[in-house]
């Protein structure tokens, strides 16, 4: 009973509808028209349709493709039409029957339902062919120039019906308009097709003049014309792929972006599925191109590109190369949570895979910024679209690049916070000469405590001091000595004492301002552990500020989530264990859980499965 559901299920889409229909009509025709028995026909005459049955499937082999995408052809045509012209219609269906039959055999790669729509096109065409023959008083037999009008009408006729079915099969499949599929047919499939039909002629000439030399004749004239075809549409494939690709990525081109972004944006409107569009940035590229030159920025973009192709291609999505070192992903099928989930693994990999002069990047690797945009109902306008990604993919550059932002989950503060916020910004940017990994690392765990302030549904003192402690809250670190905060080697155990006074000279000069005195506990004490460990005081528990307890984890989170020279980053998932495996002694386990709610919640919807999930997932994955 379900499969008869999913059968009639399926019938309602127009695509299904139509094919069904054809090939229902098609089988009628077949049956009418076809009204001659097996012991009606000679053994010469079963000679010859073996031997055209063969031919058939000979150049059924040296198909070639054609325009539009997935439209094949091949010379079988000819040898349909030559049958029709000498022997009948009937004669030509029997061809037809017995080839369709072999390849629906030996051709399994071709869905049995497509091999049978095939047949019922063919039969239209021959059919529809043969009552124009027979209308204009063409005879069946050998070749005369009395009957030449009938042959080329007939031709004509045969060519417009098989244009008309395959553009209302794309037009369903892919919509537009029919009149532009038709129109892209005939412009780039004219002059292949008219060749194949007129060659009918030259098969009926040569089966007047030597029945099986013509025949073999003919099947070598095939051959060789289907080889120049392929190589002809090959070339022309090539060009097309040349002329949307960019040459330096190999992704495809901007302006090739920009024309399948609408052909996306309605398909996942018509069928209601998801989709969502990625604009990203190389952090950083015109310091890596002032320090080694064009060049060698060049070879980045290639290394970049073959990272997105390697990432992209399995999952089926399009990847551009916008402009510069901006890049661009159309991922038909994605949330934005999933969308996020893909850019934050390809940012990991892109941070921890190895490239010549990294050294000049702040991060010590190659990086990337990201904004994604999840479609809606309202998304009517690929403009507008790619708007809202940019905005997205600046609120991810502003909170210290190297992060993934999704359009709409931007938190949205006080504006009595605006002005603190701007104050405190003109200290942080002092860390941009000086080090510019504080810096950005600074704008994250702030963007991290805006949330945190709203998951943990702070008041509103709470909400300024958290938020703005979490700002300001290694400013101490413009006290270190450049070459230590610079170091990439192991910091010495004196070098370690002089790092760990940050959070004292943080306080200091907090305090410099009476304004954001309240500001001194997150300041000093986020290094402080729960189970008293840390430093500067050794503090444990609760005394330790819940507030300093919170920034804690969160400091410690995006460490670990961040590129660092000579430390590669930990996923999520692998963060997250190591907050697990850390409650109680470094952590405070009730503030620990929480966070980590917000993490699954928030930013993992679709790398969080629980265990009954993973379990069916995994039956799903093995059959046996």
């Amino acid at each position: 009973m379900g499969g008869a559901l999913g059968f009639f299920e399926q019938l309602r889409q127009p695509r299904n509808t139509y094919a069904f229909l054809v090939c229902l009509v098609g089988a009628i025709l077949f049956v009418a028209f076809h009204r001659t028995t097996f012991h009606d026909y000679s053994l010469s005459e079963w000679v010859t349709i073996y031997s055209m049955v063969a031919a058939v499937l000979i150049l059924e082999h040296f198909t070639f493709q054609l325009p539009p995408e997935g439209n094949r052809q091949s010379m079988d045509s000819s040898i349909y039409l030559a049958a029709l012209f000498v022997f009948g219609v009937g004669f030509s269906l029997l061809i037809l029957m017995f080839s369709s039959v072999i390849s629906l055999i030996y051709n399994r790669s071709i869905l049995w339902w497509k091999h049978t729509l095939n047949f019922a096109i063919y039969t239209f065409m021959i059919i529809c062919a043969s009552l124009t023959y027979d209308w204009l008083g063409g005879k069946t037999g050998a070749f005369g120039l009395s009957g030449l009008y009938a042959y080329m009408l007939a031709l004509a006729v045969y060519f417009a019906v098989n244009v008309l079915f395959v553009g209302v099969y794309y037009y369903l499949m892919y919509k537009g308009t029919l009149y532009d599929f038709v129109k892209n047919i005939l412009q780039d499939t004219l002059f292949a097709y008219m060749g194949t039909l007129l060659l009918s002629i030259v098969l009926v000439m040569l089966l007047g003049n030597s029945h099986s030399f013509g025949l073999f004749l003919f099947l070598a004239i095939g051959m060789l014309l289907s080889h120049a075809f392929r190589q002809l549409f090959k070339m022309y494939n090539e060009m097309s792929e040349k002329a949307n690709t960019d040459q330096r990525t190999g992704l495809y081109s901007h302006s090739f972006f920009e024309e399948k972004l609408d052909e996306y944006m309605q398909q996942a409107k018509e069928k209601g599925t998801p989709m969502s569009l990625v604009m990203l940035d190389l952090d950083d590229f015109k310091k890596y191109n002032d320090s080694f030159g064009h060049p060698q920025g060049d070879k980045l973009l290639g290394f970049f590109g073959s990272l997105m192709k390697e990432a992209c291609n399995p999952r089926e999505l399009f990847a551009a190369r916008y402009g510069g070192e901006e890049f661009s992903i159309i991922m038909p099928g994605f949330t934005g949570a999933e969308a996020k989930d893909f850019m934050d693994k390809l940012r990991k990999k892109t941070n921890d895979t190895p490239f010549d002069g990294v050294d000049v990047f702040p991060h010590g690797c190659v990086s990337f910024s990201a904004g994604i945009v999840e479609m809606n109902q309202e998304s009517y306008d690929k403009s507008q679209w790619i708007d809202w990604a940019d905005k997205a993919l600046y609120a991810a550059k502003s909170k210290g690049k190297n992060t993934v932002s999704v359009y709409g989950e931007e938190n949205h503060l006080p504006q009595s916070l605006e002005q603190d916020i701007n104050d405190l910004e003109q200290h942080l940017k002092i860390f941009l000469s000086k080090d510019v990994y504080t810096f950005k690392h600074s704008k994250r765990v702030f963007s991290y405590a805006v949330d945190m302030a709203d998951f943990l549904q702070l008041g509103e003192k709470d909400r300024r001091l958290f938020v703005l402690g979490a700002l300001i809250h290694d400013i101490g670190k413009l006290e270190i000595p450049r070459d230590i905060l610079n170091k990439k080697t192991k910091l010495t155990p004196e070098e370690w004492e002089i790092v760990k006074k940050h959070v004292l000279w943080g306080k200091e000069i907090v305090l410099v301002t009476e304004k954001y005195k309240d500001l001194v506990p997150l300041v000093e004490l986020h290094h402080e552990r729960y189970d008293g460990r840390g430093y500067p005081h050794g503090l444990k528990g609760v005394e330790i500020p819940r507030l300093a307890r919170m920034l804690c984890i969160i400091d410690s989170f995006d460490a670990m989530t961040t590129e660092r020279p000579y430390q590669n980053t930990k996923s999520y998932e692998e963060a997250l264990e190591e907050l697990r495996q850390c409650r109680g002694t470094q952590f405070d386990p009730e503030l620990t859980n929480h966070f980590i709610q917000y993490i699954e919640s928030k930013l993992l919807p679709v790398q969080i499965l629980t265990l009954s999930e993973r379990e069916a997932a995994a039956s799903n994955q093995d059959p046996h």
